[in-house]
This record gives structure tokens, sequence and C-alpha cells, in this order.
């Protein structure tokens, strides 16, 4: 059976979106205080769930992990819960939407023009066969790195990130190691700048 030029082109865009995982980059920004950069990366540190947080909730603890990972990674050693000088809370909030498709489904086109060989007009006519936009995954990680003694900030950190709700990284497994990586990426960062890590 053959397939008509444009229904192949149809079909191969269809395929297309269908197969195919957005992967955004994760936007980061991270603030601290210049006085507290000779505390930072290095020492005992406890990562625990930030108040308000669910200490016990399996995917807040996959992240404290990763968090802990990577903080292990930039010099610190890790410590249990409530003995180091300083600790790491960590703050997480997972938003599911569907966005809208912009416009409809069939679009027409009208061409027309004239050259030496007389005038034509033609009709073109679209079908988007990819059906409505997949409802996307936001995760949104924060960590504040405290003085306990003190009981002030010393670092902030968030971190943003948006996929399909198909997509491998909307796992907890998957998607807790790449945002922890990317809000520690070039620690401690520079203050108020938001930058996107890919």
């Amino acid at each position: 059976m053959k397939i008509a030029p444009l229904a192949a082109m149809l079909l191969g865009a269809a395929c297309l979106s269908g197969c195919t995982t957005p992967i955004g980059p994760v936007e980061v920004t991270r603030f601290h205080a210049p006085e507290a950069a000779g505390k930072l990366g290095h020492g005992p540190i406890a990562v625990e769930a930030a108040p308000g947080m669910d200490p016990d909730s399996l995917e807040i603890q996959a992240y404290e992990r990763a968090v802990a990972r990577e903080l292990v990674k930039i010099g610190y050693e890790e410590a249990p819960a409530g003995t180091a000088g300083q600790v790491a809370l960590v703050r997480l909030k997972r938003t599911s939407f569907k966005p809208g498709r912009e416009g409809g489904p069939v679009s027409v086109a009208v061409g027309g023009g004239t050259g030496s060989f007389g005038s034509g007009a033609g009709v073109g006519v679209g079908i988007d066969l990819s059906g409505p936009p997949p409802e996307q995954v936001t995760t949104a990680l924060g960590v504040m790195i405290r003085d306990r003694t003190s009981d002030k900030t010393i670092w902030e950190g968030r971190a943003r990130f948006t996929v399909s709700a198909k997509a491998p990284l909307a796992q907890t497994s998957l998607g807790a190691p790449k945002m922890a990586a990317a809000l520690f990426k070039d620690f401690p960062g520079n203050s108020g700048e938001t930058v996107e890590v890919k």
C-alpha cells in the first residue's frame, strides 16, 4: 500500500513527538553571605528534612541521600542528625500540570501565485496527530545550610526542574541525583545568580 507524501510526513512527525522525551535544564539559584565563605565546604554536616517536611517520607529521604552525596563530594563529612556544627535542611515540592494546546488540531492554509506559465492557487490542510500535550511534573528542591550554634543560614540553594510525567527523570530515583548535582555544581556559586544546568 502506498502512503501519500503528506500522510507520510504527518505520520513521521507524530512518531517523533511520541518517541522523544523532553529533558529540560535544571534552573538553579544560590545565596550566601561573603563572611560565610570560610565555613562552607568542609567539616561535619548533618542532612535533615526541613521543618514542615515529613522526615519519614521515602521521597524526601531519597533527596536527602542525594544531597548528602553531593555535600561529601565538595568536602563535607556526613554526620548523624543533630550532631554536627552545620545542618543541611532539605525542602521538596512536586506539582503536576497539564499544558494547554495552542490552536486547534486542524489547520488550513491557502496560497496563490503567478508566474511565467500562468497562475495557480492551492489549499493545504495540516492535521496534528500528536494528541493533547502530555502532563508535566515540576520538582522544586531547596537546601539551606545553617550554622547550628548561631542558627543562621550561611548558604541557600534552590533548584527547579520540569519534565513530562512519563519521562524517566520524573521518577524520584533518577530525578533526585540530577537535581542535587545541579544544585551543588560549582559550589557555593555566585550569590543571587540564577543559572541553567544541563
